[in-house]
């Protein structure tokens, strides 16, 4: 599974990436946590509002930091 954190590195960015390293340690799964912070990237998955989240290519969240158990519900439904 790939995560990618949607953002330039502003605080909320780097809250949503630490919140999905959590969900990810805490549900012991194999997945890579990624930075994207290239503008022209972002603007490729269409997201307009930083930071987002995007699991595997797609985007599940944009515009708001998701706590750890919010990004857990998202990827065990992602995974299932």
């Amino acid at each position: 599974m790939k995560i990618e954190i949607l953002g330039m590195g502003c605080p909320k960015c780097k809250q949503l990436t630490a919140n999905a390293k959590m969900a990810v340690k805490e549900l012991n799964i194999n997945a890579e946590v990624i930075k994207v912070t290239d503008i022209d990237k972002i603007t490729e998955y269409g997201v307009m509002t930083t930071p987002a989240l995007a699991i595997d290519g797609k985007v599940v969240s944009a515009g708001k930091v998701l706590n750890k158990d919010e990004i857990k519900k998202i990827i065990t439904g992602v995974k299932s």
